[in-house]
């Protein structure tokens, strides 16, 4: 890896593109070298992870919605370039490829339920699959070019979070996503460096937004963050395709991203990228989640369900004074009692806004010695006195040996978990502490192709038949070799959705 310098420049210094950020993307978007095998099987495994959830809440009302959008864009067949349309969770038929990725990124994502990637800042890198798979079947692309478009995607993502911090300026995480995507389209399509770099430098631009999506009552737009920003890299490419330029240098302009919505002129950051010929393996650093839950709950999540099977007499809150996660400076300002939002401890507090309440999660996986991606959401699972007594003694701190640990580049000792402080009514104390998730790479049970399988096949049950079931993982399992008319295999059809709600279009 090769570290890039950034930083501000004035116009009249003149930065040339060679030396922009955006253009040393498109050169690592370009670089055909071949991707390693065990990279190939995690994309496979990804793959498999995001229809899972997205399966899993194909009849809820964001991805219903999202889906109605989508119906509403069939595939253009009047176009002399056009091409033969994307596929959509749940449904037969061709979309257009920007309308398809939408409405696939709302489903993968509205569950908080797939894989993730924390350190400068925060991503969720399967969210670049859905724009990525929904170009390569429009143009009619082959397995392997999906193969190496989605392992550019990952690259760049976790490249840029792992040197540039959003959260801290409040600027939402997809800025990040957009880039990745645009570029792994790039990869997917061959396209000229030169084309690749617009269409990065106008993803950016597009899809910078602040942080209040995850503030206060979180809303469903959570969910299409994610998905919006897939869709604008798509769009952005189409106008690259056809000539179009965009804002440049769009990180390092005077009035740039750096400079307004970052850390200013005087910011500094250094950007890993792999050198010409060098495999992209970023996605053998990302990490998956078992729960259904805002990342840094899930090893708490493991922790409360471990100490309440040992200890039972801690899910009664009348044995228990206090509960004090020591964590880390983002877990405990963002999903903690540090964020400062009353709604964390509101029994009537949307999905959402629960999924990012640990007090909440730790609480309620104490009690149940489980997860559940519905049943520990649902609103009389919140309302219940003894939970909400229990939930209302649990606080964080943060912890500067836990936020050393979660900044850490030594990925043998990034931690995300805690230790737990647990005070008693009989005035003993209980304490524990967990680095990592269970299912992460170094947790006790770590993510293999059978939990990845095994993980499709839970939230598949019920919502597809049998048959669709083992007919997709089939297709999924063989997508480095599968062909162009293959690629549409990595859909499923499910009976009986919701009709979506009315809209504009």
């Amino acid at each position: 890896m090769k570290l890039h310098p950034l930083r501000t420049y004035r116009s009249d210094e003149n930065l040339a593109k060679e030396d922009q950020l955006a253009w040393k993307v498109a050169l690592v978007a370009v670089d055909p070298v071949a991707v390693e095998p065990e990279v190939a099987e995690m994309i496979v495994n990804r793959v498999i992870d995001n229809a899972a959830v997205a399966v899993a809440s194909i009849g809820r009302a964001p991805a219903v919605a999202a889906r109605g959008q989508a119906e509403a864009h069939p595939v253009s067949t009047g176009s002399t370039n056009g091409g033969g349309g994307s596929t959509v969770f749940g449904v037969e038929g061709r979309y257009s490829p920007e309308w398809a990725a939408f409405a696939n990124g709302v489903a993968v994502r509205e569950l908080d339920y797939h894989d993730t990637f924390l350190a400068a800042d925060y991503s969720h890198p399967g969210d670049n699959i859905p724009p990525i798979l929904a170009v390569a079947q429009h143009v009619g692309a082959d397995g392997a070019a999906l193969v190496r478009g989605i392992a550019t995607g990952y690259e760049i993502q976790v490249d840029l979070v792992k040197a540039i911090s959003l959260h801290q300026h409040k600027i939402d995480h997809v800025a990040h996503l957009g880039p990745s995507a645009a570029a792994g389209i790039g990869t997917v399509l061959g396209l000229d460096p030169s084309v690749i770099y617009q269409a990065v430098s106008q993803a950016l631009h597009t899809t910078t937004a602040t942080r209040q999506s995850r503030k206060g009552e979180i809303s469903t737009w959570k969910a299409y963050a994610p998905a919006f920003a897939g869709k604008m890299a798509i769009e952005a490419v189409d106008r690259a395709m056809r000539g179009q330029t965009s804002p440049s240098p769009i990180w390092e302009g005077e009035d740039g991203v750096i400079a307004w919505l970052l850390d200013g002129p005087e910011g500094r950051y250094e950007v890993p990228l792999p050198e010409a010929g060098e495999a992209k393996r970023a996605i053998l650093d990302t990490y998956t989640k078992e729960h259904s839950a805002e990342y840094q709950a899930q090893a708490w999540i493991d922790l409360a369900r471990d100490l309440g099977a040992r200890h039972p007499e801690l899910r009664d809150p009348a044995n228990v004074t206090r509960i004090v996660l020591h964590t880390s400076h983002h877990t405990h300002y963002v999903i903690g009692s540090g964020a400062n939002d009353p709604q964390k401890f509101d029994p009537t507090a949307s999905r959402e806004t629960l999924d990012h309440s640990i007090p909440y999660i730790f609480a309620v996986a104490l009690q149940d010695g489980s997860w559940h991606h519905v049943d520990s959401y649902l609103p009389a699972r919140a309302g219940r006195p003894d939970t909400v007594a229990l939930w209302h003694k649990v606080s964080t701190v943060e912890d500067p040996e836990w936020t050393r640990r979660y900044h850490s580049n030594d990925l043998t000792e990034k931690a995300f978990g805690g230790r737990v402080e647990i005070d008693l009514a009989d005035g003993s104390r209980i304490v524990d502490e967990i680095a990592v998730a269970d299912a992460h790479p170094l947790g006790a049970r770590p993510f293999a192709r059978e939990q990845y399988v095994g993980k499709f096949r839970s939230l598949a049950a019920g919502v597809l038949a049998d048959a669709e079931i083992e007919r997709f993982l089939d297709v999924a399992q063989r997508l480095p070799s599968l062909t162009a008319g293959e690629l549409v295999g990595l859909n499923v059809v499910a009976p009986g959705l919701p009709t979506p709600p009315k809209g504009l279009f």
